[in-house]
């Protein structure tokens, strides 16, 4: 009985998280979607400027606008390993021309979703630099092995007492993210997923350099439990692509920006998070 109402908390509290904030119920998309889906490869990684209650909790814990973070995998028609396509059918059933993402989720744990999904997000493509075909492939499939995973609410909140300093925590307060834990994980959250799979081909995010008594560089990965979305904007290695609304007018002709349909030089008060990132 005990386990049955927990659960029921737990699920309304999941579902007023996942819910739109007042403030961002009425934000338009800022992003030419049809140039996005265009120019978008797989291994991409796409970060969200998220518009529901724990996306605001994630940008006070992180100090960035980014607060959701997923895997470009392509779409199931593309797709030519027969067995990565009905690992990937196990958790999608639409249209094969979908382009998709594994992300992971609040309330969902990792699950396949069409890009389709955020029309309304302001979002940036990271796309890493030089990554061979075949360790792109590599990344997509160590992905799809984390389907099904839940989402680690914990980690979450590991990240939240990271941010205070070590010392001033009480013994059970502190971060567990440095415990050692072997094999596969059994819960995750998006950016640490993410990080997992470019990590199991050595392609660096934010490494951790250190200099050896030979003054020898050396890089350490980090524990993947500790990325952000924020880092794949922050990582050298990444490349950032955006797709404003005006691209194509802005990119063939210089003028063309005094075109764009401002509301009569009506100035707003209130800063829109339209702007963030």
């Amino acid at each position: 009985m005990f386990k049955q109402i927990k659960n029921w908390l737990w699920t309304i509290i999941v579902e007023w998280l996942n819910g739109v904030s007042n403030g961002n119920q009425h934000q338009q998309a800022i992003n030419n979607v049809d140039q996005l889906l265009r120019d978008i490869r797989p291994a991409d990684v796409i970060l969200f400027e998220g518009r529901n209650r724990v996306s605001e909790v994630v940008k006070i814990i992180t100090l960035s606008p980014w607060t959701h973070a997923a895997l470009y995998i392509g779409r199931l028609i593309d797709i030519r390993d027969d067995v990565l396509k009905g690992k990937i059918r196990l958790f999608y059933d639409g249209d094969e021309t979908e382009p998709l993402l594994v992300e992971s989720l609040l309330g969902f744990g990792t699950i396949v979703s069409p890009i389709t999904d955020y029309p309304n997000d302001n979002l940036r493509v990271c796309r890493p630099n030089a990554l061979s075909y075949a360790d792109q492939n590599k990344v997509i499939d160590f992905a799809v092995e984390h389907l099904g995973l839940l989402y680690d609410i914990r980690q979450l909140l590991d990240l939240a007492r990271f941010m205070f300093p070590y010392t001033v925590l009480p013994k059970n307060w502190r971060s567990s993210l440095f415990q050692h834990n072997a094999g596969r994980p059994t819960h995750i959250i998006c950016s640490g997923m993410i990080a997992r799979c470019f990590q199991s081909v050595n392609y660096p995010i934010l490494p951790i350099m250190r200099a050896d008594n030979n003054d020898q560089i050396h890089f350490y990965k980090r524990n993947f439990r500790l990325f952000v979305p924020a880092d794949f904007d922050y990582s050298p290695y990444f490349s950032i692509i955006k797709f404003p609304v005006w691209a194509d007018d802005l990119h063939s002709k210089q003028t063309l920006y005094h075109n764009l349909p401002w509301r009569d030089n009506q100035h707003l008060s209130v800063r829109s998070t339209l702007c963030s990132g």
